[in-house]
C-alpha cells in the first residue's frame, strides 16, 4: 500500500449519546478500510475498541478507544469516544484537536434531543462536524421528521446529503444527491450503483434543489446560478461543500448502518474530501511551529508513561528533544503509532498523525510539547464541574503512600476526577461524574495497583448556632505542688450576626485579667466551639470578655486558655443551640418535558425552587435554578439523570447556612450521637 501524504492526514472524534453505536461504527470503518479482516462484535467482547477490561465488563466504552488506517492511500485517525455521562468528558480533550467531529445519532426524532448538548459543545468550541444516522435500516416513520428534530436540537442547518431508497419501509440504499448517483446496500460490502429509479427522479430534484439552496446562503454565485435556472457544476457544489463543512456554516448529515456496513464507505468518503486539514486545528488550538499537542496520558505498566498526542506543523521524530511549557525540555523515548487498535513503533509520525509518545514523564494533557525550543502554553482546559463523591482510605494504612501514588496516575489520566482532603472532616475525597465513574475509578486502582480502598459517604457540613445569651464564668484551678494553675474568666455570649462565625472582645478594666493573657482566653474560646452541644462545630457567635482574676504565681498562658474553654463549653449548654446545615445553589439544565419531574425531585429533597426559565440558546431545554441542602445531594445526580433519561444537569455551589427543624434535625443530632 502507498505511503499516505502527510499533508493528507486526517482525525475524526466519534461522539454521540450512549447506544447509538459509536464503536460498532469504529468496527466498520476499520474493517472497510482493510484494517482487520472481520469485524468484531461489541457485546461479544470481541471489538478492537472497548478492549479494557472495565469496559469489556460493563459492554460499554469508559475511555477513548484510538485507531490509526489508511483509506485510499491517505492516513485517517479516528477516535471513539465514550457517550455515557458519566464518561462523556473524555470528549473534551479530543474534540480540541480533531478535524472533524463525527456525531453519531439513532434514527427516532424522540430521541433527537440527546444531540442538543454534544452540538452545542462543539458549536461553542468552533469545531466542524457532520451527523452519521445510524442503525437506518431499523428506522421507522419519516426521515422529513427526524431531520426537523435534528435541526431543533442544531444551532447551524442541516444539510442532508443522501435521499434514501426504501423498500416497502425499510431503507435499501441512497442517492448522493451531490453526484445524483444511486447506491443500493450490502451487508458487509460496498453499495452497489444503480440507475436512480424513475418514481423517486422528481423527490430527487427536489432535496437535491434544497441542498443547493442551502449552500447558497454562503456562496453569491451559486444563488446567481439557481436563480437563472443554472447547473451548478460538480466542482462548485463539492467546493461549496467543502469550505461550509470546514468554516462550520453547515452540518452535513449521512444515513448508514455500522452493523451492516451501510454508507461507511461514503461517510469514509467524506471525511477524506471535505474534513478541514490538521492546520485548522493548530489555529483553533493556538499551535504554531512544529509542535506536539497532547490530549490525554496514560501509565502503561512496564512501558511507562504514554502522552497521547497530535502532531502539527512538521513531522515528528523518535529521539527529538521536545520543550515544555514550563521550559524544560525531555527526549522522546518511543514513538509509536496506531494500526487499527494496536500501536507499532515508529521512527517518525508525519504531520497531523496522532501517536503515542514515550517517556515524556512532566507531559499533562492540554500541554503542548515544542519540537523547535522555544516553549508554548495552550488555553487550559476547561474542567467540568464534579458531580458526585465518596471518601475514600486504603483498607490497609500502610498503603496510604501507594494509594496517593496510584491515585495521582490516575487523575492525571483521566481529567474529569478530582481528589480532595476536606479539613473539616478529616476525609480524603474522591469527586467525578457519577457513581459509575467513580466505581471506574476504583475497579482500575483494584486491578492495577492491587490496592483495595474503604469508601464511604462524604461528610456533611453540619453547624449549630446559638439563640439565647448568657453570661458564663470560667474558672481554672489546679495545685499540683510547687507552682499551680488559676485562671478566672467571666464571659458574655450571644449570637451573633449570620456568617460572621466568631467576633471576639473585652472589657476588661483595672487588670483583672493580663493583657498579655487576653489572646489565650480568646483561643480557648474558640477551641470550644469546635464541638458543641449537638456535636457539631459551633458558628456565628460574639463573646465578650468583661472580668477575671488572676494569681501572681500560678496565673499562666495555659490556664487562662483552658478558663475560656470551660466558660464557652459551659456557657453554650444554656444557650439554646440549634442546627444548620449548609444549603447549594444549583442551575440545573434539562429537557422541558422533564421539568416537572425535575421539580418533583428537588422538593421531595427539601429543595427550594428559586426559577425556571429557557435555557438561553438553546430549543426545548430548561433552566431550574434551586436550593438543595447538601445532604440531599450526595446522590441527586443518579435521580436527575433517571428522570431526564440521562440527560440532566447541574452545577452547585455553597449558598448560605440555613436552620433543620422537626425530625430531619433530631436524626442528624441522633446519628452524631451515635458516633461520637
Amino acid at each position: 500500500m502507498a505511503e499516505p501524504r502527510s499533508e493528507n492526514v486526517r482525525v475524526v472524534g466519534l461522539i454521540g449519546p450512549a447506544g447509538t453505536g459509536k464503536t460498532t461504527l469504529l468496527e466498520a470503518m476499520l474493517l472497510a478500510a482493510g484494517a482487520i479482516p472481520r469485524r468484531g462484535d461489541v457485546t461479544a467482547g470481541t471489538s478492537v475498541g472497548d478492549a479494557s477490561p472495565e469496559a469489556r465488563q460493563r459492554g460499554q466504552s469508559v475511555e477513548p478507544n484510538l485507531v490509526g488506517f489508511e483509506w485510499l492511500g491517505e492516513r485517517i485517525g479516528v477516535i471513539d469516544c465514550p457517550g455515557s455521562s458519566d464518561f462523556s468528558a473524555a470528549a473534551d480533550a479530543v474534540t480540541r484537536m480533531v478535524d472533524l467531529a463525527i456525531v453519531v445519532a439513532d434514527p427516532l426524532p424522540e430521541r433527537a434531543v440527546f444531540l442538543q448538548p454534544i452540538l452545542r459543545e462543539l458549536e461553542a468550541r468552533e469545531v466542524p462536524h457532520a451527523i452519521f444516522v445510524n442503525k437506518i435500516d431499523q428506522a421507522q416513520g419519516s426521515i422529513e421528521a427526524l431531520i426537523g428534530a435534528m435541526q431543533s436540537a442544531s444551532a447551524t442547518p442541516l444539510v442532508p446529503r443522501q435521499l434514501l431508497l426504501f423498500d416497502a419501509e425499510r431503507a435499501k440504499g441512497f442517492v448522493d444527491l451531490a453526484l445524483e448517483r444511486a447506491f443500493l446496500y450490502r451487508p458487509g460490502q460496498a453499495s452497489a450503483r444503480v440507475d436512480v429509479p424513475d418514481e423517486i427522479t422528481d423527490a430527487e430534484t427536489q432535496a437535491r434543489f434544497q441542498m443547493l439552496e442551502q449552500l447558497s446562503n454562503f456562496d453569491d454565485g451559486l444563488l446567481e446560478q439557481l436563480l437563472n435556472d443554472e447547473t451548478p457544476s460538480l466542482e462548485t457544489i463539492f467546493s461549496d461543500l467543502a469550505i461550509d463543512v470546514r468554516q462550520g456554516k453547515i452540518t452535513p448529515v449521512f444515513f448508514g448502518s455500522a452493523l451492516q456496513s451501510f454508507g461507511v464507505r461514503r461517510l469514509l468518503k467524506a471525511v477524506r474530501h471535505e474534513a478541514p486539514g490538521p492546520d485548522a486545528a493548530a489555529t483553533r488550538l493556538g499551535v504554531d511551529g512544529r509542535c506536539a499537542y497532547v490530549f490525554g496520558v496514560s501509565h502503561a505498566g512496564h512501558a511507562g508513561k504514554l502522552a497521547y498526542a497530535r502532531v502539527f506543523g512538521g513531522e515528528m521524530q523518535d529521539g527529538a528533544a521536545l520543550t515544555l511549557p514550563d521550559g524544560s525540555s525531555s527526549r522522546i523515548g518511543g514513538l509509536f503509532q496506531f494500526n487499527g487498535g494496536a500501536m507499532r513503533k515508529a521512527s517518525s509520525a508525519p504531520v497531523g498523525d496522532i501517536v503515542a509518545i514515550g517517556k515524556i514523564d512532566a507531559a499533562q494533557s492540554g500541554d503542548i510539547l515544542a519540537a523547535d525550543g522555544r516553549a508554548r502554553k495552550s488555553p487550559p482546559l476547561a474542567r467540568r464541574p464534579t458531580v458526585y463523591a465518596i471518601s475514600v482510605e486504603p483498607k490497609d494504612r500502610k498503603d496510604d503512600v501507594r494509594l496517593s501514588t496510584a491515585l495521582t496516575k490516575l487523575l492525571e489520566e483521566d481529567g474529569s476526577l478530582r481528589l480532595r482532603r476536606d479539613a473539616a472532616s478529616q476525609q480524603t475525597l474522591l469527586e467525578g461524574q457519577g457513581e459509575p465513574h467513580l466505581q471506574i475509578t476504583l475497579d482500575r486502582l483494584r486491578r492495577r495497583f492491587g490496592l483495595e480502598v474503604t469508601t464511604g459517604r462524604p461528610a456533611v457540613g453540619y453547624r449549630e448556632s446559638i439563640r439565647k445569651s448568657v453570661t458564663q464564668r470560667g474558672r481554672h484551678k489546679k495545685q499540683t505542688g510547687g507552682h499551680g494553675q488559676f485562671a478566672d474568666v467571666l464571659v458574655e455570649i450571644r449570637p451573633g450576626e449570620r456568617g460572621t462565625g466568631f467576633t471576639f472582645s473585652q472589657k476588661i478594666t483595672g487588670g483583672a485579667v493580663p493583657k498579655q493573657w487576653i489572646p489565650a482566653v480568646e483561643q480557648g474560646l474558640k477551641e470550644a466551639m469546635e464541638r458543641g452541644p449537638l456535636g457539631f462545630p459551633v458558628i456565628d457567635v460574639a463573646a465578650t470578655l468583661i472580668d477575671g482574676a488572676f494569681h501572681s504565681v500560678d496565673s499562666s498562658e495555659m490556664a487562662f486558655r483552658t478558663a475560656g474553654r470551660i466558660a464557652m463549653n459551659e456557657g453554650l449548654k444554656s444557650c439554646a443551640s440549634y442546627l444548620l446545615e449548609p444549603i447549594e445553589k444549583l442551575t440545573i439544565a434539562a429537557p422541558i418535558a422533564s421539568a416537572s419531574r425535575v421539580t418533583a425531585a428537588v422538593v421531595a429533597r427539601r429543595g427550594q425552587i428559586l426559577g425556571l426559565a429557557p435555557k438561553p440558546g438553546w430549543s426545548g431545554w430548561e433552566q431550574v435554578e434551586v436550593y438543595l441542602p447538601e445532604a440531599q445531594l450526595q446522590d441527586f445526580i443518579s435521580e436527575l439523570r433517571g428522570v431526564t433519561q440521562g440527560l440532566g444537569s447541574f452545577e452547585a455551589s455553597f449558598d448560605h447556612m440555613a436552620e433543620v427543624t422537626g425530625r430531619p434535625a433530631e436524626e442528624v443530632v441522633r446519628q452524631q450521637g451515635a458516633t461520637a
